[in-house]
């Protein structure tokens, strides 16, 4: 499928998605410019993109494949892909992969998950498979016991482990504990969450001769974010120019930002996409570019629709519901999404406002947790995995919430982790 101009763009999706036909209502017949639409409200956006009843695709759902992002199980949350779409989708992905090291003849084992709908194993996959560059694909997958994993990667020399930070971190804390070394993997391709200077050592330890790099940025959602830029900076990436458009929205006046280095909300257009349009849909990042003439960005963790914790991914309006429905009593005005890292591992801290924070039913923060744990499951699987820090409740009073300096605003997520 060609890339659709904009204009065509708009005029399909709210012709034929009830969305977007609500969300630009108020918007002139004929729109030709991004910065004359809104900023796709997630809240609003995912609720419209339910199985049944759906208004936010722009055909039946009669031919796709269907995979979900990172929602409680309240309030699950699935993108859909057309086959055209996929193959795209894949292809553009793959052809990124060269910008981060992938060579002809690479033997690469695929250590995403798979099952349970989730995208990522057969995302990168698919992408490998149709890369410019010849490769061979073992389809290990991140559930398999880590002895069989290993022995398959030294079976075949791997030269290519990808996967997220907290599996491969994992394999190497199991390779060190049986004082192994793989010394023919150059590469590990991580995604999915941020790689931290405190897993390098580990890293490593049992990978003497591999570089980390970037797999690539993108997100089953969001679609299409930004390919790998060689350099020391893994977490700068190029527009992946002409798929998708990449803006990055100025914190006070959601104005594109046009210089260099300064920070905002990063927010995409997949200008490929039809069955189920994404049009200034917000990434769940931050960014600043590096580089703006040349489409080249750097993430800076993420805002405020979302927060990933190691390899779990949640919503802050998923986590806000959770909060409230366990708060019988109606003590907690506010509450806060804090990110933290301890002991080279992620972990949650549910900030919680009340009246008194030194009169607190000791079994309300007890309530809070389990509820956020049964409606996020793969959170509590990641803590006894070691993967995560379990979820901690900090209660403050409501004058204690950070706000932005500027605005006043509540500020919903705070990454203390170490992003430089």
């Amino acid at each position: 499928m060609p890339v659709q101009p904009i204009a065509e763009l708009i005029r399909f999706a709210r012709h034929n998605s009830p969305f977007y036909r609500d969300l630009y209502a108020h918007l002139p017949d004929h729109v030709t410019c991004l910065t004359d639409l809104p900023v796709v409200p997630q809240a609003e956006f995912w609720r419209a993109n339910t199985p049944r009843d759906n208004r936010l695709l722009t055909a039946p759902l009669n031919e796709a494949v269907v995979f979900r992002s990172g929602g409680t199980t309240g309030s699950p949350k699935f993108s859909y892909y057309t086959r055209t779409e996929w193959r795209e989708f894949t292809a553009a992905f793959g052809a990124g992969l060269v910008s981060a090291g992938l060579r002809p003849g690479h033997r690469v084992a695929d250590l995403f998950y798979a099952g349970d709908l989730y995208a990522s194993f057969s995302f990168v996959l698919d992408a490998l498979h149709r890369s410019p560059v010849s490769n061979v694909r073992l389809p290990i997958g991140g559930a398999t016991p880590w002895q069989s994993t290993v022995a398959t990667l030294a079976e075949f020399r791997v030269e290519v482990v990808a996967g997220t930070p907290t599996t491969l971190c994992s394999l190497a804390e199991r390779l060190a504990g049986a004082h192994r070394t793989l010394p023919d993997v150059e590469l590990l391709l991580f995604g999915g969450e941020c790689l931290f200077g405190d897993q390098l050592p580990l890293l490593r330890a049992a990978f003497p001769n591999a570089e980390p790099r970037s797999l690539g940025y993108a997100s089953v959602d969001a679609g299409l974010l930004g390919e790998a830029v060689p350099g020391g900076d893994p977490r700068v990436h190029r527009v992946f120019t002409p798929h998708t458009v990449v803006e990055i929205l100025c914190d006070e006046s959601a104005e594109p930002v046009d210089g260099n280095g300064v920070t905002g909300r990063l927010v995409v257009t997949d200008l490929r996409r039809r069955l189920m349009p994404v049009v200034r849909y917000p990434a769940g990042d931050r960014a600043e570019w590096v580089d703006r003439d040349a489409g080249v960005f750097r993430i800076l963790g993420r805002a405020e629709e979302g927060v990933r914790v190691g390899p779990v991914s949640l919503y802050t309006e998923d986590v806000h519901g959770v909060v409230t429905a366990a708060d019988t009593g109606g003590e907690v005005t506010g509450v806060q999404l804090v990110v933290r890292r301890r002991d080279g591992r992620d972990g949650l801290v549910l900030r919680l406002a009340v009246a008194d924070p030194g009169r607190v039913p000791p079994a309300l923060g007890d309530s809070v947790v389990a509820a956020v744990l049964a409606e996020r499951p793969f959170y509590a699987s990641a803590t006894a995995a070691g993967h995560v820090n379990p979820i901690d409740v900090e209660w403050v009073r409501h004058r204690d919430l950070a706000v932005n300096s500027r605005s006043g605003k509540l500020v919903r997520v705070v990454d203390e982790r170490p992003h430089r």
